[in-house]
Order: structure tokens, then C-alpha cells, then sequence
């Protein structure tokens, strides 16, 4: 394997992507690896990160890179130890201009509007009626292309135009390429220092600075996405505090992103036993309320009776490991799966008993329209 350290700055490193290479990129630091001397594809987390320092020890190889599906039980893990990784880090962000995609022949939403607010009903009603205190329940949209999708220059958009996300794209098993940008780290681990940051509760951004700022103030005062907030965090410090000594919680404080606000808070921890790497972390997190609900399996199933389609990857985690255990993964969500001339968007929210039906598809609309904006795509 080799590495590159040579000096070069994450959008260096994005505009490097071609279709098939693995990246993850924030505006401050970056790894982008290719090739493959070993791979790995497991149903269970665990026996991936037990074959880790064999494959380690037998390629050569000092990282892995890869996703992990929405449910692990039913899809497979799929790592890559990479031929070569490149890494990158700068103080300055850069922002290159977005490319201009080709239009999309076709756009079906799945499923109709209609059927989604439906959905969101059907949530608000199971979630007493199954002791849930939280789903998420997505949707996605399907679009046709008279030619094949340039992988690359979607990376790319989707690197300059969010440049305070983590901007990912990862090959799948089957060949489809999966990526986007999202505003949620999973977890990262460095030495014994463990870092998760998760977000829930949004409202969407306006170019009228009144308004912006009104929503911002309405969502820091909103009961109903507090405890929606509430319910994720709480999963995150009670399946972290296992493995860390000490725990520390900042937060909710509000975020944002060029469209949408959202309370994110820090928790932070000192690992006990270093030996436990950042893909057990990940595992043992995923998946979070934030994009499953609470509790997991309950809420899982019943993700699984309302949508209309099978997550497959989205709403996974994407990230890297390496041979000392250290990494950073992100929740998969923001995102598009890609295979030749079609795209499935992805975007979902959180269902709580307060949940209004109308809201909750607004609030999907607006992130299909920041994905496809940051694409570069029209529709």
C-alpha cells in the first residue's frame, strides 16, 4: 500500500475522486483512498473487525476503509483495505465552483406525497400503541438520466457545495457508488479519545435574515424536537458509557448548514480499553435514533412495514479504521445511491407523538432540495 502525504488541501483531494475510489472529506482535513489489495463482507460487525488484523498483517495494508448497511442483520458490512490512500489537511477552506449537471428525464418520488403523510400518521399512531418513543420514517426519489450520471462530478459538487459537512463516497458490493454529504459524525476515535456528535431537531434555513433567524430562535425553543433531540443523545451516552471512563456531554447548542438548522450536541469520552477500535464503537452505535428511533428494534420493524422501499445503505455509517484501532464514521444520510444513468435520493425525519404530518414531508422536500442543489442538479 502506499500513502501520500504530500501537501495538498481537501478540495485537492475531491477533485482527485474518480468513480470507485473511496472518499470522506470535511473542509478541513480529508482521506481519499483506491484500489484494493483485500476486501471484507460480513452481515455481523463484529467478525469484520475480528478479520481486520489478520487481512491487516497478510496485505500490508495499515486501513480500512468502507459502509455499513442501515440494517446489519439482513445486508452485509463491506470494507476495503485501499492500494493507496492520500490524506490531506488545511486551515483554509476552499470553495471551487459547482459543475452543472444533466437534467433528469424522469423524477418519481417514492413514495407519493400523499402515501408519505400517510405514513407519518400511521408513525404517530404506533408510537403508543408499540411503547416507541421515536422512528424515522424516509423517503426517496428516483431519477432517470438519458446517459450515465458523472460520479465524479457529483463528489465534487457536493465537496465545494457543503463545505461544513462530511462529504463521503463509497463503492457498494454490488457496484453502485454511494454518495453525499452529511452533517452527523458517528463516532471517531483517536488514541482513547472518543468524539460523537449527534444531531436531531431541524428547521429549515430563509434568505431573509428575519426569518432565518426566527427559525433558529423557534427551533432552540421547540418542546417537540428537544425531546426528540433528548431521545438520541440519551441512546448515544448509554451505549458509549460501557467502554469510557468518563463522559462528557455538551450540548444542545444549534448548527447549521447553508439550508437547514439543527440542535447538535458533543459527547466526548476516554475509552477504557484501547484495544476496542472505532469500528466496535460505530458498530455498537449504529443505528442511532437519529435515523432509526427508539427502541431499535421496535423501531426498526416498523420502518420496515411503512417504507415502501429497502434502506439498504442509506442511513448506514461510512468511515475508515485503521491497524491501531483509530477512525471516524459518519452516519450515511444526505445521500444518493448512483448506478449508471439512475439516483435514489434519500431524506428523512424524526417521528415523535407531536409530529405534524404536513411538517414532516416539508421538512424531507427541503433536504431533497439541498441535495439536489448541492449536486448541481435541476428538477
Amino acid at each position: 500500500m502506499t500513502t501520500s502525504t504530500a501537501p495538498a488541501t481537501p478540495a485537492d483531494l475531491a477533485a482527485r475522486y474518480e468513480r470507485g475510489d473511496f472518499l470522506l472529506a470535511t473542509a478541513r482535513h480529508a482521506l481519499l483512498a483506491s484500489g484494493a489489495v483485500a476486501t471484507a463482507t460480513d452481515t455481523e460487525p463484529s467478525r469484520l473487525s475480528g478479520a481486520l488484523p489478520g487481512l491487516f498483517t497478510d496485505s500490508g495494508a495499515s486501513i480500512a476503509v468502507g459502509v455499513l448497511p442501515f440494517d446489519t442483520t439482513s445486508m452485509p458490512g463491506h470494507l476495503v483495505l485501499p492500494r493507496a490512500i492520500h490524506r490531506a489537511s488545511s486551515d483554509q477552506a476552499t470553495v471551487p465552483p459547482r459543475t452543472s449537471l444533466p437534467r433528469p428525464v424522469k423524477v418519481t418520488p417514492v413514495p407519493e406525497p400523499e402515501a408519505h403523510l400517510a405514513a407519518v400518521r400511521a408513525a404517530v399512531a404506533a408510537l403508543s400503541d408499540r411503547d416507541l418513543r421515536k422512528v424515522v420514517l424516509a423517503r426517496a426519489l428516483d431519477l432517470d438520466f438519458d446517459e450515465a450520471v458523472p460520479v465524479a462530478e457529483v463528489v465534487r459538487n457536493l465537496a465545494n457545495g457543503n463545505p461544513r459537512h462530511t462529504t463521503y463516497a463509497a463503492q457498494l458490493p454490488d457496484g453502485r457508488t454511494l454518495v453525499g454529504a452529511t452533517p452527523e459524525l458517528l463516532l471517531s476515535r483517536t488514541g482513547g479519545a472518543v468524539v460523537s456528535r449527534p444531531h436531531a431537531g431541524s428547521m429549515p434555513r430563509s434568505a431573509d435574515p428575519a426569518i432565518d433567524k426566527a427559525n433558529g430562535e423557534a427551533l432552540l425553543a421547540s418542546e417537540k424536537d428537544h425531546v426528540e433531540h433528548a431521545v438520541v443523545v440519551e441512546s448515544v451516552v448509554e451505549i458509549l458509557r460501557p467502554f469510557c471512563r468518563t463522559l462528557d456531554v455538551r450540548g444542545p447548542e444549534l448548527v447549521s448548514t447553508p439550508a437547514i438548522w439543527h440542535l447538535s450536541t458533543t459527547v466526548t469520552g476516554e475509552l477504557i480499553d484501547e484495544d476496542v477500535t472505532a469500528l466496535d464503537l460505530a458498530a455498537a452505535l449504529h443505528p442511532t435514533p437519529a435515523i432509526c428511533g427508539t427502541p431499535t428494534e421496535a423501531a426498526r420493524s416498523l420502518v420496515q412495514e411503512l417504507e415502501p422501499f429497502d434502506r439498504a445503505y442509506y442511513a448506514g455509517a461510512v468511515g475508515w479504521v485503521d491497524a491501531a484501532g483509530d477512525g471516524e464514521w459518519a452516519v450515511g444520510i444526505r445521500c444518493a445511491e448512483i448506478a449508471d444513468t439512475t439516483m435514489r435520493l434519500y431524506a428523512g425525519g424524526g417521528i415523535v407523538p407531536a409530529s405534524d404530518p404536513q411538517t414532516e414531508l416539508d421538512e424531507t422536500s427541503a433536504k431533497f432540495r439541498t441535495l439536489l442543489a448541492a449536486m448541481g442538479l435541476e428538477i
